[in-house]
């Protein structure tokens, strides 16, 4: 007896939740190199705030005296152990999930079920980050992360939480499909398709997100559906990704006014 088909496993790392209604939502994973320069950013925004304070301190002693000059170091030393225990909690609480560096590459920390960020939960997670960055330069962090399917550092998996990409949004341009269908791919297609709205905005949304797929995931998703399509219509599959193209471009014609 021949062995059940194995499930393909999705080539992206992608996070599905699904709620208490049922719903379920798809969120792309951050990855190691993209938080990594975002705590770049955060360490470069800390180090100009410590900076701003080090400078009046100095402008301070040189002004009234040695007096000033040792409480401005007492106080630039309270302000970095400020900065280093509360900075990513105070944004994460303020930004629901953000700091500064992580806005810039899109990031938000979320629950592992997909809920806004608690405060209890960001406390805990950068509470950690002592014990991430053990040895030296977050190696612990690092090794975790890359053997998590999330990948999480200790602090995440004991708070319960993750960081996602947030995709920016635009408004949708009119969608050009390269190379252009010639009519011979098309007259292979009947006038009207026998495809539902949905079927049709599910083969439009797989064709605006192409071009961010790398060659195999976007095969991978192509042929889970071109060849129930190609079924329907009784037409030869060769393409997945050319069959979808093509379908959208026949539907494309006929919602075309006159």
């Amino acid at each position: 007896m021949a062995e059940p088909a194995r499930r393909l496993q999705p080539i992206d790392t992608t996070a599905e939740i699904e709620t208490p209604e049922h719903v379920r939502f798809h969120y792309p994973i951050a990855g190691p190199a993209r938080r990594v320069v975002a705590w770049v950013l955060d360490w470069l925004v800390r180090a100009a705030i410590l900076l701003v304070f080090a400078i009046f301190a100095l402008m301070g002693g040189f002004a009234v005296g040695d007096a000033v000059a040792e409480l401005s170091a007492g106080l630039l030393l309270v302000i970095h152990f400020l900065l280093e225990w509360l900075y990513y909690t105070l944004w994460e609480i303020a930004w629901n999930g953000r700091t500064p560096g992580k806005r810039a590459l899109d990031l938000r920390v979320v629950s592992v079920h997909g809920h806004p960020l608690r405060v209890g939960d960001s406390f805990l997670r950068n509470l950690l980050r002592a014990a991430d960055f053990l040895p030296l330069g977050y190696a612990i962090g690092l090794v975790v992360m890359a053997r998590d399917s999330r990948f999480r550092r200790l602090g995440d998996m004991v708070a319960g939480t993750m960081v996602v990409v947030e995709e920016r949004r635009a408004v949708a341009s009119t969608l050009r499909i390269d190379p252009p269908p010639t009519p011979k791919e098309l007259s292979s297609l009947p006038q009207r398709l026998p495809l539902s709205g949905d079927e049709l905005e599910a083969i439009e949304l797989f064709l605006r997100r192409k071009e961010g797929l790398g060659p195999a995931r976007e095969e991978e998703l192509a042929a889970m559906v071109a060849p129930i399509f190609a079924s329907r219509l009784g037409i030869r599959n060769k393409d997945s990704a050319r069959l979808l193209a093509l379908l959208h471009a026949r539907a494309s014609e006929r919602r075309r006014p006159l």
